[in-house]
């Protein structure tokens, strides 16, 4: 499913007009981004939470030169589904 497909589906379950429903999903977007980039969580109940995972600097390899490099610590987004969501995903996907 593509965003795209969100915005087109929502439209027709709602009645909204598809622009203002693509504004509304981007500025949804636009917010947790901008949040994230912030170093804040958003936590959205009954759905997940997008978080933001600390890595620590770590050594890794470079195959092609036979080289060790060292990866510096950096921030990675995830998102971690609530559990009424995976149980909603584990029984429709069971079921099929």
């Amino acid at each position: 499913m593509t965003k795209a497909d969100i915005i087109a589906q929502i439209a027709d379950e709602t009645g909204l007009e598809r622009l203002e429903v693509q504004k509304t999903v981007e500025s949804f977007m636009s917010v947790v981004k901008k949040n994230m980039a912030d170093g804040n969580d958003v936590f959205l109940r009954g759905f997940g939470s997008f978080i933001v995972k600390k890595r620590a600097e770590k050594t890794g390899r470079n195959i092609s030169k036979n080289q060790t490099i060292i990866i510096p610590a950096h921030n990675i987004p995830a998102f971690k589904p609530a559990k009424v969501f995976v149980e909603e995903v584990k029984n429709k996907v069971a079921v099929k």
